[in-house]
């Protein structure tokens, strides 16, 4: 039998910066330990059973298929959610949205609405660290509405609900304090779009039109409708979109418009307060 190091040693992945990394989560999950474990008995033997598990999910990686598809699960903010291939990976990088949410209102009993929910990332983390909050969080794909909930039962946030609705179209007259999204934000032509783990995400949670901006306006536009006096809509976005969001925020009746940047200097989400 092959011990852990000679495994990890011999696992055959793209060249990246994350490949052993990634070899090592994926062993991890086959053993059902913690990587940590690896560095601590690099000599313990491997059953071939495990070995033929870590084996099929090396393969996967191979192909391109994101770590957290294979595994099934991913860390945001300080939960681990349960992920599908109908939902996009919840990133690093929206947990400035998170952060950005919390400081404009108390802790105490509010409403609030993330749109495009997905896995439920934005709304969890929100709910986890705002107990007092009542948090709604919609996406149009069935599937994600049934996952979000999953993971809010799982994790045991009850001031979390998900409802099926393509943005605000089945809410109807209810109004939120404050509005949280993540929305497709990447032009149909960015050849990113065929690189990386990207390309197994589902399109209709990444591109937005010609310019990645199409959610983004009809978010803006009817969010109004939506937010009680002196409300927030709070949205991601692309790292050179900031001016662009601005504009639509300003233009659409927003005051106290500004954006907030990630630990790289960029732009990453803009926000606006009805008057």
């Amino acid at each position: 039998m092959a011990t852990i190091d000679i495994l990890l040693r011999a696992a055959q992945l793209p060249d990246s910066p994350s490949a052993k990394l990634d070899a090592e989560w994926l062993l991890a999950a086959a053993l059902g330990k913690a990587p940590s474990y690896l560095r601590t008995w690099p000599d313990r033997e491997v059953l071939p059973e495990v070995e033929a598990v870590f084996a099929a999910h090396m393969e996967r990686r191979r192909q391109g298929e994101p770590v957290a598809y294979i595994l099934g699960r991913q860390g945001f903010w300080s939960l681990e959610l349960e992920v599908a291939p109908h939902t996009l990976i919840p990133r690093p990088d929206t947990e400035l949205l998170v952060e950005t949410a919390m400081k404009l209102l108390p802790a105490s009993p509010v409403s609030v609405l993330d749109l495009g929910t997905g896995t439920g990332a934005i709304a969890l983390a929100l709910a986890s660290e705002r107990p007092a909050w009542r948090i709604i969080g919609v996406d149009r794909v069935t599937e994600a509405v049934t996952l979000a909930t999953r993971n809010a039962q799982r994790l045991g946030l009850g001031n979390t609900r998900f409802l099926e609705s393509h943005w605000f179209a089945s809410l109807a007259g209810q109004r939120y304090e404050l509005i949280v999204s993540n929305p497709p934000y990447i032009p149909a032509s960015d050849p990113h779009l065929l690189q990386g783990d990207v390309r197994f995400e589902p399109s209709s949670a990444l591109v937005s039109g010609a310019d990645g901006l199409d959610d983004i306006r009809l978010i803006v536009a009817q969010a109004p409708d939506h937010l009680l006096p002196s409300g927030w809509l709070v949205l991601e976005h692309g790292y050179d979109q900031a001016p662009a969001v601005r504009n639509l925020l300003t233009v659409g009746g927003f005051v106290d418009v500004a954006s907030c940047r990630d630990f790289g200097g960029h732009e990453r989400v803009s926000l606006g307060r009805l008057p």
